[in-house]
């Protein structure tokens, strides 16, 4: 497969949102983000950055309503424009996992590229309901968009955490390490899709 074969490049525009997602899979981290949601931003830089994904990230929402169809459109955006620039998907490693401590939280997020969305997400009850301008209920929503689009089942544990800036983040990076490994080339296996079934 060839490089420009790992650019996805998503386009989604509604009555309450226009977003543009780029992602290439073999950059270097580096990102432009701009949802008008700070915290978000910040956590689309680190899966950018971590993942070592080249990502740029244009939002334009109905932020005088609330941040909702902001960061849920961006999310669906970012899956479908992961799914494209995987491809094929062979040579692909196909599992990641990767545990991430933010001083007093930790996070243990282990994905498989599978074609199939599924979702198993925990984190510590009672966090504060806001950073920022975010609403951290919509972390989870955020990765049940995003796995719907992707087509990738994941499961994202916090088993323990206190602040809820810290909470969100390590989420976010191990997110990007685990689709990292997940989704690099094992030289191993050039040429081979990596399932029993002969489709992913």
């Amino acid at each position: 497969m060839t490089r420009a074969g790992r650019v996805g490049r998503v386009e989604r525009t509604t009555k309450e949102t226009s977003v543009l997602v780029e992602i290439d899979l073999d950059g270097t981290g580096r990102t432009d983000i701009a949802t008008g949601v700070g915290f978000y931003d910040h956590m689309l830089d680190q899966l950018g950055r971590h993942g070592l994904f080249d990502l740029t990230v244009k939002t334009d929402g109905d932020l005088h309503i609330d941040s909702h169809h902001t960061i849920e459109d961006t999310a669906l955006a970012l899956g479908a424009a992961f799914r494209q620039a995987l491809g094929d998907k062979v040579g692909i490693y196909r599992f990641g996992n990767c545990t991430v401590p933010l001083d007093e939280s930790l996070a243990q997020v282990t994905v498989d590229l599978s074609g199939r969305p599924y979702l198993v997400h925990t984190e510590p009850e009672h966090m504060a309901p806001m950073i920022g301008e975010y609403d951290t209920t919509m972390t989870r929503h955020i990765l049940e968009s995003f796995v719907a689009q992707a087509q990738v089942a994941l499961h994202v544990h916090v088993p323990y955490g206190r602040n809820a800036h810290h909470i969100v983040e390590c989420q976010f990076k191990a997110l990007a390490r685990a689709l990292r490994y997940a989704s690099e080339r094992d030289p191993r296996a050039a040429g081979i899709l990596p399932s029993t079934k002969g489709a992913l």
